[in-house]
């Protein structure tokens, strides 16, 4: 046999060792590939570590088919120099350190290089860039590390957009796994709510491919617990503490953290705890252990507590170069700093834990009295001959519970009794809140009560009170259903009535929205006369003495304004502040010319009843949901941005729309204002719609509601097909 001759001997002479071969670089880094880009969300988590680095303020998040068949990554940081483009996915090059010294002191989230790198090896990766100063981006296609071509010129927005498609692609085994396993985007999702919680600097979203709506969107803030709301909701925050811990006194353990931990009464079946250490997101199964140890004996065994930490050392303190995916680091003197944590916790629970709050639920009187006599018979009820449990008719049933606020779909079934139980909680709960903010002994006036009666007796609540929320027909009306009915609404109809409604159900007890820069009120009645059509032959002088008129007049009640409707106006006639008449919610301040004259104009001040009626619809027809003044740049609309109006001004259409054409500016003005029009209505008018609106019966033959389809008639025509 040939010395060199791998294979074994066999027989009775045994087998020689297997001989030890140098791996190709190709399918060393296919390896070192899987282990660090182990999922989804480990590329999705790298990508956007890459983009905070890149000083980004804003990153937004698109997946497909779980990260699976699309991952992109934008964000509008400094980008990447079209000289680094060559070696951008080659293993090891990185711009975070140059000596192995620089990893003590590291402060960026990245340091290896071997992310991008690793994702070519398993995937097909596009990066589109453009830094500062160029007048062009560039874009370029890598695989196995290497670029598949030259950089080529593209137009781009500021930043770097990484795509990452086709994600395991030649690792069979893992793909098949991900795709017959639970989807990876609520993993992608859960590492995104945990970076905008704590980069409250940075405007986070993330959307699944095609989709309308954002699944993650928060702006950026200067408030921590904003936040937490924004991304977890209100009912999160009501129960969380602030917490701060410092040890400046003990040697090598000195460190500090803050965040907020969840109280006694909040509630939830698994623990929520979001760690950054230095500002990198990681897991401490040890902290985390001993949390969770503390709370066990304040919270019921099934309930978990919701922790935010952010926990600052010295850079040579943490070790972060100790995980593949640098999802843990290790800390010197990590005990006492637990330790520390720990009992700072414990003491914070125990001081707090004066009052607890206990989720009650009602009891069905008509199954109590149905047990009771079955245990005192001690025989089985049963059901007479001939008669059939009562069903509800297929025509009927709708999926849409009216009762779920965020208007989810699915099959309901409610009892009878249970439903009114439910309803008589919800009316008390309502009474409370409104008892809250309408204090009985504030601005007890007769005008205003007899205001607030005309109100109650000429309603018609119940389609408003039990109506779920579909979504936007067109700029005015919005589609909501109530039972098996479909009903169009006139969302400024709607929205005028329930600020006027609010404006004085809130009469003497406004919060106050503070302007930025005081207002003058002649400036802004010339600004209303200006754009008043019925003016347009007044004169300059004759509109500036109008002005003088109506400003002098809203001087002179200054003092009943600001203490009724909390709109202040300093003695230089400056308009100062505003009332706030729905919570969550500002008005468009590009009406606030027009308000300012209403209110100068319009408004009776020598008879009391008719001076709050006509401010309250003063104020009603200014906070209003109106369409906003730049036109709806969807579908073709986009064509009244158009740089070049020549061709605008001869009626030519174009249906190709150059970018390069198009006012970005005023485009991205206008998308903003109509997208925060729609997501207002869905989530501030349609509550605040169901809680408080009392809509008069008017509204039924006036135009305001429609109704458009019904479940019933429906059946009734398909049933003949």
């Amino acid at each position: 046999m040939d010395v060199d001759d791998p294979s074994p001997l066999v027989g009775g002479g045994g087998a020689d060792p297997p001989r030890i071969r140098r791996l190709e670089e190709s399918v060393v880094n296919r390896i070192a590939a899987g282990e660090v880009i182990q999922r989804p969300s480990s590329a999705v988590k790298e990508l956007i570590e890459n983009s905070l680095d890149a000083g980004a303020s804003t990153v937004s998040v698109t997946v497909k088919d779980g990260g699976l068949k699309l991952i992109q990554v934008s964000d509008d940081g400094h980008g990447i120099r079209f000289e680094d483009l060559p070696i951008l996915c080659e293993r090891h090059t990185t711009s975070k350190l140059s000596a192995y010294e620089d990893l003590q002191t590291i402060k960026s989230m990245g340091f290896r290089g071997e992310a991008l790198a690793s994702m070519t090896y398993v995937g097909h990766v596009t990066v589109t860039t453009i830094t500062a100063g160029q007048l062009h981006g560039y874009r370029v296609s890598y695989k196995d590390g290497v670029m598949e071509n030259e950089p080529k010129p593209c137009a781009a927005v500021k930043g770097t957009q990484i795509m990452v498609e086709n994600l395991f692609y030649n690792m069979v085994a893992r793909r098949k796994t991900l795709q017959n396993s639970n989807d990876d985007y609520p993993k992608i999702v859960d590492f995104i709510s945990r970076f905008a919680v704590h980069h409250i600097n940075v405007s986070f979203s993330c959307r699944k491919h095609g989709a309308n709506r954002a699944d993650v969107h928060s702006a950026s803030t200067s408030s921590r617990l904003d936040a937490i709301r924004n991304v977890y909701g209100a009912s999160v925050v009501r129960d969380l503490m602030e917490i701060e811990v410092s040890d400046n006194n003990a040697g090598d353990a000195v460190f500090k953290m803050d965040g907020y931990i969840s109280n006694a009464n909040y509630v939830a079946k698994k623990i929520t705890m979001i760690l950054f250490i230095n500002d990198r997101l990681v897991d401490c199964t040890s902290l985390k252990r001993a949390i969770e140890f503390v709370y066990s004996a304040t919270l019921p065994q099934a309930s978990k507590p919701f922790i935010y930490m952010s926990i600052n050392l010295p850079s040579e303190h943490v070790d972060v170069n100790i995980h593949p995916t640098k999802k843990e680091v290790s800390l010197l003197n990590q005990e006492h700093i637990i330790e520390t944590i720990k009992n700072t916790i414990e003491e914070k629970l125990r001081s707090s834990n004066t009052t607890r709050i206990f989720q009650t639920q009602a009891v069905n009187p008509s199954a109590l009295i149905q047990a009771n006599t079955q245990k005192e018979k001690g025989t089985e009820v049963k059901i007479a001959s001939g008669m059939k449990s009562q069903k509800t008719p297929v025509s009927q049933i709708v999926r849409t519970d009216p009762r779920d606020p965020s208007g989810r779909l699915h099959t309901y079934w409610h009892g009878q009794s249970s439903n009114l139980e439910k309803k008589s909680d919800l009316v008390s709960v309502r009474n409370v809140v409104r008892s809250r903010r309408n204090p009985k002994d504030a601005c007890d006036l007769s005008s205003r009560h007899e205001l607030l009666t005309e109100v109650d007796s000429h309603c018609h609540p119940e389609v408003v009170k039990n109506c779920t929320y579909v979504g936007l027909a067109d700029e005015v009306f919005a589609l909501i259903q109530h039972n098996t009915r479909l009903y169009l609404v006139n969302v400024v109809n709607v929205s005028k009535e329930l600020m006027y409604q609010q404006a004085l159900c809130r009469f003497g007890n406004f919060n106050a929205i503070q302007l930025s820069e005081p207002a003058p009120l002649r400036e802004l009645l010339l600004m209303a006369l200006k754009d008043d059509e019925l003016m347009g032959d007044e004169n300059d002088e004759e509109k500036l003495e109008i002005a003088e008129v109506n400003s002098d007049i809203l001087k002179e009640n200054a003092e009943m304004i600001n203490e009724y409707f909390s709109i202040h106006i300093d003695k230089d006639g400056n308009l100062t502040r505003l009332p706030v008449v729905l919570d969550q919610y500002t008005p468009d301040m590009d009406r606030l010319p027009e308000f300012v004259l209403t209110m100068g104009n319009d408004v009776t001040w020598d008879d009391e009843k008719e001076c709050f009626r006509m401010a309250a619809a003063a104020i009603g027809n200014f906070y209003a949901l109106h369409p906003p003044i730049l036109p709806n740049p969807s579908g073709s609309g986009i064509q009244l941005y158009k740089k070049n109006k020549d061709c605008m001004a001869s009626g030519e259409h174009v249906d190709n729309t150059d970018e390069d054409d198009i006012d970005q500016e005023l485009l991205a003005e206008a998308e903003t204002a109509w997208s925060q029009r729609e997501w207002t209505i869905q989530h501030v008018l349609f509550p605040s719609m169901r809680l408080f609106l009392k809509p008069p019966k008017s509204m039924a033959t006036d135009g305001t509601f429609v109704q458009v389809a019904s479940l019933e008639k429906l059946y009734k025509i398909f049933e003949r097909c």
